[in-house]
């Protein structure tokens, strides 16, 4: 099963983020990820549109922005013209989810949902035919380095039950280590959004780490 590698840009070395970005995607990256926080719907601010800026014009792969603000379709169009490729959303912080959605869609833009750890399956299936990706927050979103919340994998578990129906993608983000990306991809995660558990701050390098990441078993 192909694993979907997403480097949370977050956690990356930010006095040399364009070297970072760019030995990233010669290792074999996927998805660049990108977190916006306002401090307000999550208490933390996250990176900036200069940030943004320079990964995207730096990297042909696709990029995707995780909107963690209220009120994210009064954004979507600022980030579509700034070149995302993939723009997530809160359901919980829009009035109108499901016109930010079909507003993503028009932009020509893939559409994702991300849902908190205390966000239930059933409020957001209505939502499933309008998006592309859903992902999963395991811990709570604002801050790397915290503890991967067990909890979710049932809800992990129903989402992989609806993707056929719905044709979305599987998403993941929030402490994940090797061995929860060989767990999840067996159960049917499709991507994984990977900061300090996994990719940086290691002694190997990001092609090694990536390599041996997308192999069928990363454990014998």
């Amino acid at each position: 099963m192909r694993r979907i590698i997403c480097p949370s840009m977050m956690c990356a070395d930010f006095a040399n983020l364009e070297k970072d970005v760019e030995e990233l995607d010669k290792a074999g990256t996927d998805i660049f990820h990108m977190d916006i926080m306002d401090g307000c719907f999550v208490p933390n601010f996250g990176m900036g549109l200069q940030d943004f800026e320079l990964v995207r014009k730096s990297t042909d792969k696709l990029v995707d922005v995780h909107l963690m603000i209220m009120n994210p379709g009064n954004y979507v169009e600022m980030f579509s013209e700034l070149g995302a490729d993939i723009i997530y959303i809160h359901p919980e912080a829009d009035i109108h989810p499901t016109r930010t959605l079909d507003k993503i869609r028009s932009l020509g833009k893939r559409a994702g949902i991300a849902i908190n750890p205390g966000t239930s399956v059933s409020t957001i299936t209505d939502l499933l035919p309008l998006v592309d990706y859903v992902m999963v927050m395991t811990v709570n979103p604002g801050f790397a380095g915290q503890k991967y919340l067990d909890f979710t994998d049932q809800k992990i578990e129903r989402l992989v039950e609806l993707k056929e129906e719905f044709n979305f993608e599987i998403m993941v983000d929030g402490a994940i280590s090797p061995e929860k990306i060989e767990k999840l991809s067996n159960i049917g995660v499709d991507g994984f959004v990977l900061g300090t558990s996994a990719l940086f701050g290691k002694e190997e390098s990001y092609n090694e780490i990536i390599s041996r990441l997308k192999k069928d078993k990363l454990f014998v």
